[in-house]
């Protein structure tokens, strides 16, 4: 990690302490156990520094979304029990057994694959049975059909290779207050419990049963199981706009600076499009910021369009965003000059009337999740902890 030069153009800073305070408060609701969520680079705030941060604070473990993932943080040092989720090729069987990297099993058919690979290697691999109780996508399906996807978990244990150590589930409307979707979520607990309870039954050891995703562990923390999984709430963001958690501080900040202040005159237009032109003359700044960097297109400036924060005022997007730069609305802030600093989005915002995580997300009529997720590499993190710089990762400084 470069932990010496930064150059101020677009970076993301985070606040370790708050990252810490989430997680405590999570461990504290539930009263058990975290499995700490950090697949798609910690939700774009940096694994490696996460994990770090997070080990210290007590995580029972991480989950990631594939092998690439585990292997990274397997070379950064990371030690503690490691998830996989989803797929991974059968092929790699040695490299989660070398690993010690636990794999997602979630069919007959990549059972039996995985385990001949498995075999052949001469290995044994940790693996977690997925359950599909109504999420639809991967995991044995007992809500279709309880008695075959039974059989084929039952079938998991004595396939050479393979290692049952844990199961799991995941719940498809934990954060909505719509009564048919808490109903769903009910009987995918109770559907859950069945199946721990018939493979109880069958003789089968369960090892660590996890079923609560971030929005179900705080609603229900009495759902916590073995082991509970806690992602976008770690990141101080709300699972969505019925699962809200006060207690919650966002971790990231988002900020760019002003390359250059003018004038724009009557008739005059700014970037792509001609969108925007000037009805009376208007004091504009361009700031170091694109689509590149994460910052959505569907921002640019119109009627609801995105609100920057310079010197603590809100200044509009005007024009288009484009793929490095974008066009703020100054002319209410004399004092803006080249190099200022520009919060684009973060938890300060709100009281000034510029945007949050969840502003930008709704203006771009998607979520948090993917607001934060599809921050740039080429956006430095720095990492901030009881008021000082204490790291950054720049990934386009990195040999």
């Amino acid at each position: 990690m470069n932990t010496y030069r930064f150059e101020k153009h677009c970076w993301a800073e985070i606040d370790l302490d708050a990252l810490r305070e989430n997680f405590a408060y999570v461990r504290q609701q539930v009263g058990g156990p975290v499995c700490a969520v950090i697949k798609a680079d910690a939700y774009g705030h940096g694994d490696v520094a996460v994990a770090r941060a997070l080990h210290h604070a007590g995580a029972a473990g991480f989950a990631v979304s594939c092998l690439s993932e585990a292997k990274r943080l397997r070379r950064h040092g990371v030690t503690l029990p490691i998830m996989i989720l989803g797929y991974t090729a059968p092929g790699f069987a040695s490299e989660l057994a070398h690993l010690g990297v636990t794999q997602a099993l979630f069919s007959a058919e990549y059972a039996r694959a995985l385990s001949d690979a498995a075999a052949r290697a001469g290995v044994s691999v940790a693996c977690h049975l997925k359950v599909d109780t109504g999420m639809g996508r991967i995991g044995f399906a007992a809500r279709d059909d309880f008695d075959a996807a039974l059989a084929q978990m039952l079938h998991c244990y004595d396939l050479p290779g393979l290692s049952v150590t844990g199961v799991f589930q995941h719940f498809a409307a934990a954060d909505s207050d719509d009564p048919d979707d808490i109903a769903y979520t009910q009987s995918q607990y109770e559907l859950f419990c069945r199946v721990l309870d018939a493979l109880r039954a069958a003789g089968r050891p369960t090892g660590v049963t996890h079923c609560a995703n971030s929005a179900a562990q705080l609603r229900h923390p009495e759902w916590r199981s073995d082991m509970t999984r806690a992602g976008i709430v770690l990141y101080g963001l709300d699972p969505s706009a019925q699962a809200v958690f006060p207690a919650l501080r966002p971790v990231m900040t988002l900020k760019t600076v002003i390359s250059q202040v003018k004038t724009l005159g009557v008739g005059q237009s700014v970037c792509y499009g001609r969108t925007y032109t000037a009805d009376t003359p208007r004091r504009v700044a361009t700031v170091s910021i694109g689509y590149a960097d994460g910052y959505p297109r569907r921002l640019s400036g119109s009627e609801g369009g995105g609100v920057m924060l310079v010197h603590g005022r809100p200044a509009p997007v005007l024009g288009r965003v484009c793929m490095d730069q974008t066009v703020i609305d100054v002319t209410d802030i004399p004092e803006a000059a080249m190099d200022d600093e520009v919060v684009v989005f973060g938890p300060e915002s709100a009281a000034a009337g510029a945007d949050t995580a969840d502003d930008v997300a709704r203006k771009a009529g998607t979520i948090s999740y993917e607001v934060v997720c599809g921050i740039s590499r080429r956006v430095p993190r720095v990492y901030w902890q009881n008021g000082s710089l204490v790291s950054i990762w720049n990934n386009l400084e990195e040999s």
